[in-house]
């Protein structure tokens, strides 16, 4: 009698502890644009599945990333032992993004321009659509769609056409002198978009477009043909791995994004001719305090085509070294390192303003050299800077950027570089 008395205390306490906390209903608070079916077959709890505080935390990271959140939480009811409740409470971005850009032409006699309308959350679905139309001594414009869970809650597309006609500088192996040339790029793209897991996202697709050189007048003579044209095919691909976790200006975590295509070109002879095109992003972002933001980013780019002189990689404020200037060199190979610190010094409400401090350093191959120029010293570039932003919290992407770049050397330029959005 004492042994089954004692079986049943133990089959009775096992029972209880093996019952299983589900979660039986799940609600969405605060949305105006977002579609909440769309939200809903992103999020991974789903009402009737066992709770997990680590996918509910996920799902509040995922939710955090999207262009049309500026920021996501979670509350947990426990309506029984075995019965809860997910709300998730959205604050929604304004995603209706203009932008504009003023600098000097690269010509340094006109005024360059780009303006540009972007939509980061069309249909409430996460879509982006937009287009940019710029000049820089020559007129551009394209035209971008991006619905990244068009198919399912992993699988989307992308596509895109660009005409870009710019006055470039070509420089040959000697840098005392150069070429100006007018370069005009027509490319259509399209891809499809996987997001395996959380993490991991990847990229697949194609290009299709020409390109054209033509040298402009009274240009000195660097024995390169008076105008060039080629066709080209490509394929492209990109690898994502995001672990970051975003509070409105704050960001910390890794990412890495890894991009790599290989152009097939007809015509043109050598200076064209087939090549590989690779580019990495390492960054890495970690909270300071309350207040502050250390941001880090490491790129490393390469091409195959290295005794071309029309080189894939720019030297230029925008995209790597703030001071230098516009387009003001290129290169077949490049390692640069960003790294700066952002601190909030006011917040009020939905305004914020942000100083930053930072520090850019990059070096290149220059056409017709080898590997080992990356280190020799010859083409180092170093420019530690001051900035400041103008943040508002609850439109994506809302940051008026200013910095001024500082270069270190003789000849070395500095200057002001004004931008939408974070550096990097």
């Amino acid at each position: 009698m004492k042994k089954t008395i004692i079986l049943l205390v133990l089959m009775v306490t096992s029972f209880a502890f093996s019952q299983e906390v589900i979660v039986t209903k799940i609600e969405i608070e605060g949305l105006k644009r977002t579609k909440e079916s769309f939200l809903r077959r992103l999020v991974k709890v789903k009402p009737g599945s066992v709770y997990d505080s680590l996918k509910v935390a996920t799902d509040v990271e995922r939710l955090n990333r999207l262009a049309g959140i500026a920021n996501a939480t979670s509350k947990i009811t426990e309506n029984s032992d075995t019965d809860y409740t997910i709300t998730y409470t959205i604050v929604e971005n304004f995603t209706i993004i203009p932008g504009i850009r003023v600098s000097q032409a690269n010509n340094d006699e006109d005024v360059a321009f780009r303006i540009s309308a972007f939509e980061f959350n069309l249909f409430g679905r996460g879509q982006i659509l937009g287009g940019f139309y710029s000049r820089d001594v020559f007129d551009s414009y394209g035209v971008f769609w991006e619905a990244p869970f068009l198919f399912t809650n992993k699988l989307g597309v992308g596509i895109n056409y660009q005409d870009n006609v710019t006055f470039e500088p070509i420089f040959t192996d000697s840098k005392d002198t150069s070429e100006d040339f007018r370069f005009q790029n027509r490319a259509f793209q399209a891809s499809l978009i996987y997001e395996y897991d959380f993490h991991n996202r990847f990229e697949l697709g194609f290009t299709i477009g020409s390109q054209d050189y033509v040298v402009q007048p009274d240009q000195p003579d660097l024995d390169l043909p008076d105008e060039l044209q080629a066709n080209s095919v490509g394929v492209i691909s990109e690898y994502e791995y995001n672990d970051l976790d975003i509070e409105y200006q704050y960001v910390s975590g890794f990412r890495n994004q890894t991009n790599a295509q290989y152009i097939f070109n007809s015509g043109s002879e050598e200076f064209l001719e087939d090549a590989f095109v690779g580019t990495n992003d390492l960054e890495y972002f970690h909270r300071i305090g309350e207040r502050g933001n250390l941001a880090n980013r490491l790129r490393l780019s390469f091409t195959s085509n290295r005794d071309s002189p029309f080189a894939p990689f720019a030297l230029d404020n925008q995209v790597n070294i703030r001071g230098v200037g516009n387009t003001v060199d290129r290169g077949t190979a490049s390692v640069v390192i960003n790294t700066e610190y952002r601190h909030t010094l006011l917040e009020k409400g939905w305004f914020v303003i942000q100083s930053n401090a930072f520090i850019d350093a990059g070096t290149w191959r220059t056409p017709g050299n080898d590997i080992n120029q990356l280190f020799d010293g010859s083409t180092i570039r170093v420019n530690p800077g001051l900035g400041v932003r103008f943040i508002h919290k609850r439109i994506f992407n809302a940051v008026i950027r200013l910095d001024y770049g500082f270069g270190l050397g003789e000849n070395e330029t500095s200057g002001l570089v004004f931008g939408i959005g974070q550096f990097f």
